[in-house]
Formats: C-alpha cells, sequence, structure tokens
C-alpha cells in the first residue's frame, strides 16, 4: 500500500470520527428534548452516508463508534456504558447490528456499482476500438496500398515509364501521402484532446490568412467543387490560437468535400460581430464568426445531435472515414472558448457557426503604428 492511500485512508478515518462525534455532541445539547431512539436513527443515517463515500473499515468504526456514542450519552445512566434496562440493552445491541448490516452492504453495493461503471467503461472503450480499427482498416489502407503501388512501378527496372506516368505516380503519391498525414493528425489530435493536453498559444491572428492556406492546401480535393470566400473587408486580427484554427476550417472544409456530391458550393464566411451598449456607446463584447456552409444534402434531422461525437458516421453516409473530423474541430473550438452549432439550411446543404469572443485588432491601427 503506498504513501497516498495511507493517506487517504488515514482521512477516511479522521472524517469518520468526526462525522460521529459532531452529531453527537449537536444531540447532546438539546438530549433533553430528544429521546435517545431518534438520535439513533440520525447516527443511523450518519453511518449510512459514511458508507456511500468511504471504504469499509472506516465505516465499520462509525458503526462502533456511534453505537458507544448512544449507549454513553443517550441512555441511562449517562457518561457510563452500564445499561439499567434489558429493553435498552437490547435496543442498543439491535442499533449495532443493523448499523453493522447496513454500513457493510451499502459499502457493498456502492463496490457493485463501481464494478458495473468499470465493465460498461470497458465495453464502451472497446466497442470504440473496434470501431476505430474498422474506420481505419479502409482510410489508412487505402493510401498506404496507394503510395506502396507507386514506388513498386517506379522502382521497376523492366518498365520503361514515360515522363506523364511517373508524374502521375508521383502524384499519386503525394495525394496519398497527404490523405495518411490528415488521418494521423485527426488520431494524435483526439488524443491531445482526451489527454486534456490542448493549450492554445493566443496570439493575433488573420483569419483571412488562415482560410485562404486552407483553401490551397485543399485545391485538389475541392477541383470538383466551388469554394466561395465571403470576407469583410478591414476584418481585424483575432486572438487565437493559429494551429487549431487552421485545423478547425481545414476539418470542416474537408468534410463539406467529402460529404456533398460533385458541382456542390461550399461557402466560407469571416466576420466581425460587437455587441454594444447603446446606452453608453461601449463595446461590450467582441466576436470572431466563422460560418461554413455548404448546399449538400444537409444532416439528418434525427442524428444531429451525434454530428460531434467520436467516431460517429451517419447511416446515410458514404463508407470510409473514421468519424474523429467534427468531434476534434468541436474539441478545439471550446479550447479555445468558442462555441460551434450546426443547422440544416431552408434550401439544402449543413451551416457550420464558429463563435469566438476574444480580443481583436484593427488593422488600419497597425498601419498607423
Amino acid at each position: 500500500m503506498d504513501k497516498f492511500m495511507l493517506k487517504s485512508l488515514k482521512n477516511q478515518y479522521l472524517i469518520s470520527f468526526l462525522s460521529v462525534a459532531t452529531v453527537s455532541l449537536s444531540c447532546l445539547a438539546v438530549r433533553h428534548v430528544i429521546d435517545y431512539r431518534v438520535v439513533g436513527y440520525l447516527l443511523l443515517v450518519v453511518v449510512s452516508l459514511l458508507a456511500i463515500f468511504l471504504e469499509i473499515k472506516p465505516v465499520l468504526l462509525g458503526a462502533v463508534l456511534s453505537a458507544l456514542a448512544l449507549n454513553f450519552m443517550f441512555i441511562k445512566p449517562y457518561f457510563t456504558l452500564h445499561i439499567d434496562s434489558a429493553e435498552d440493552i437490547l435496543l442498543l445491541v439491535m442499533y449495532f447490528i443493523i448499523a453493522l448490516i447496513n454500513a457493510v452492504l451499502t459499502n457493498n453495493f456502492r463496490r457493485m456499482q463501481r464494478a458495473i461503471q468499470v465493465k460498461q467503461t470497458r465495453a464502451s472503450t472497446l466497442k470504440l476500438y473496434n470501431t476505430l480499427l474498422d474506420s481505419l482498416s479502409h482510410e489508412l489502407r487505402t493510401p498506404i496500398a496507394a503510395i506502396v503501388g507507386s514506388i513498386d512501378t517506379l522502382q521497376q527496372k523492366n518498365v520503361t515509364l514515360t515522363p506523364e506516368t511517373t508524374q502521375k505516380l508521383h502524384n499519386e503519391i503525394e495525394k496519398a501521402s497527404i490523405k495518411l498525414n490528415y488521418q494521423v493528425e485527426n488520431l494524435l489530435n483526439m488524443s491531445r484532446l482526451e489527454s486534456g493536453y490542448i493549450h492554445p498559444k493566443l496570439d493575433w491572428c488573420d483569419v483571412k490568412e488562415i482560410i485562404y492556406n486552407v483553401c490551397n492546401r485543399l485545391s485538389e480535393e475541392s477541383e470538383n467543387h466551388r469554394i466561395q470566400i465571403e470576407i469583410e473587408d478591414n476584418l481585424p486580427l483575432f486572438k487565437l490560437d493559429y494551429g487549431l484554427m487552421e485545423q478547425i476550417i481545414y476539418n470542416l472544409v474537408y468534410n463539406g468535400i467529402q460529404h456533398t456530391p460533385q458541382g456542390a458550393t461550399i461557402k466560407i464566411k469571416a466576420r466581425y460581430e460587437v455587441d454594444t451598449d447603446y446606452d453608453s456607446h461601449i463595446d461590450l463584447i467582441k466576436k470572431c464568426v466563422i460560418t461554413i456552409s455548404d448546399d449538400g444534402y444537409g444532416f439528418p434531422p434525427e442524428e444531429m445531435d451525434k454530428a460531434f461525437d467520436k467516431f460517429y458516421r451517419f447511416k446515410e453516409t458514404k463508407t470510409g472515414g473514421t468519424g474523429l473530423g467534427l468531434s476534434i474541430v468541436k474539441g478545439f473550438v471550446e479550447a479555445q472558448n468558442g462555441t460551434i452549432t450546426l443547422t440544416n439550411a431552408e434550401e439544402g446543404g449543413a451551416v457550420f457557426e464558429l463563435t469566438f469572443v476574444t480580443d481583436c485588432l484593427a488593422l488600419n491601427s497597425l498601419e498607423n503604428e
């Protein structure tokens, strides 16, 4: 048993002793107006509560102390362990037995609950693990197979490849590598979120620059889609985490590309909002609002509340995908004290709106410096 467990157990013994002592002394102050049987019920409640939160040995200590306190302070003659009445002796014995049984049964029930929770957690973890393996078996195998196949073709000495074919194979390797890197990044990011390792590094960010960088990275994936960018003129700089924001927008745009038909339009909007107290003309809350929408099929209304769940994939979507992208988006948004909402547009398609309450810096203020 390590020092921490010993210290914890000592604390539990102390809690048990102080709980019984506090209730006993409180009842002693009003002993002349309450019957000792009522005190017995109160002490029994204390033992029951201790059994819910403490280990069995501190609880048994509480049960013994409560029986001794009931006898010593509340059953005549007072301040002695001697009992004159046979009825009181029987009452005390029954109290002690009931207190012990109650303590043991409550503690066992709590242990059973813990065991059930552990079993459920393991089952849930196993289910998620199997789901992840099923997803990765396709999502990782496909780009790896493309890379291995292309390299194998390039290394064949008995085959003469044209420059066009060689370039095409190089492009396939690059495309598969980017896809593989995206999946690995998602897994690493989810691991960081699960461990609580995410600590945003807030600095002045140009949201416009982030959006255009993401769209350039996805230029090949989006060649069969239309990307429309609408950004307010003179959009200020916002204090955000550049890397997290880039991953957020990347995941949302990539998700839109993967789950909308060819020719669909993906719109990215960024604007600055401020809640103003018009009576005092003071800007109260400054916001960066980013909206990413598409004119695709949208989300099934009955499944929309599960969109940000880990490993969840909608029933009607095509196979593939790990179901991590949107979960990571939500985690990264909330890590920066932001909020994300998902709705279906009336004319069709999904609408993601990101809102960050953060400091801003006007670009013209930099130009004037």
